[in-house]
């Protein structure tokens, strides 16, 4: 049975690694505003010489993720690379390969207000009628929004035996003290109407590796994953053959607890339903 070791502080183990791949959302950020603990550990981690890759399954580009860290006086530059899923997802639109060869150019998006910006700059067009669509596009959902909102579109663009693209594999999202439903759980919704899904993010292997590159001649066992989703961070650490780190007070939080001191039992318990286990789990990013 693989051990679950309960650190307060990061700095217990830092010593062990030279480069940390860190999550964004349940991280650094809780769908509200940055965590100011978070940051001032990110910024210790790279005055100790770590190298540091950002890697969220968010649908925004890097430019907004940067945008967003400058408005709140954090450097992106802390940063060997900023990878998010929407970045990655437009490069693959752009290149045109695989998948996406035969994608089509009109795009039925589910929110007519949610983020484009991975079409941005590509020959592609926003058509509200799904009859009218090549694909469907989920990115972000509303506050406020449920699977079951989109119940009738979804069967309608399954009848027509439309795509799905998703950005990014999670089903929830940490938003402050609460969880909300994200695109994964539009896509997983979709696929049992039969229809077929495209996604990006972790914990595709693929996704991974664009990050790993960042690091350059970094051995595997000196690199350590944080985020707060077993489901795309740990399956996607033990995967990859890195060590990872759980958030317990991130998309878990109902699960695990707000305690300081991370529950180990119901964190294995969480790894069980998934096989797949963290190395360490912390309540929140702090040095």
């Amino acid at each position: 049975m693989k051990m679950i070791k309960p650190i307060v502080n990061l700095s217990k183990v830092a010593d062990a690694y030279d480069a940390v791949l860190c999550g964004f959302n349940g991280v650094l950020h809780d769908g509200v505003s940055f965590q100011p603990e978070a940051l001032d550990t990110l910024l210790s981690l790279y005055k100790g010489g770590k190298k540091i890759v950002l890697l969220s399954n968010d649908c925004r580009r890097v430019e907004e993720i940067a945008r967003l860290m400058h408005q709140n006086g954090f450097s992106p530059r802390l940063f060997s690379a900023i990878i998010t899923a929407g970045e990655i997802l437009h490069y693959h639109l752009a290149a045109r390969r695989g998948v996406y060869a035969s994608l089509g150019k009109n795009g039925c998006c589910l929110e007519e207000n949610s983020d484009t910006s991975v079409f941005d700059g590509l020959d592609f067009t926003a058509v509200a009628d799904p009859a009218k669509a090549d694909f469907l596009y989920v990115g972000g959902l509303p506050l406020g929004r449920a699977v079951d909102d989109y119940l009738d579109i979804l069967n309608h663009a399954a009848s027509l035996g439309l795509p799905l693209l998703c950005t990014g594999n999670d089903t929830s999202v940490v938003y402050g003290k609460d969880t909300v439903p994200a695109a994964g759980a539009v896509a997983e919704q979709y696929a049992v109407l039969g229809g077929r899904i495209i996604t990006v993010g972790k914990p595709d292997s693929t996704v991974v590796d664009y990050a790993l590159a960042a690091f350059g001649a970094v051995e595997r066992k000196r690199i350590l994953m944080i985020g707060d989703s077993m489901a795309s961070d740990i399956r996607a650490a033990v995967a990859a053959g890195i060590s990872s780190c759980l958030v317990s007070k991130g998309v878990h939080i109902s699960f695990l607890g707000e305690g300081y001191i991370p529950d180990v039992t119901k964190t294995r318990e969480l790894g069980n339903m998934i096989e797949a286990y963290p190395d360490y789990v912390i309540s929140g990013l702090r040095r």
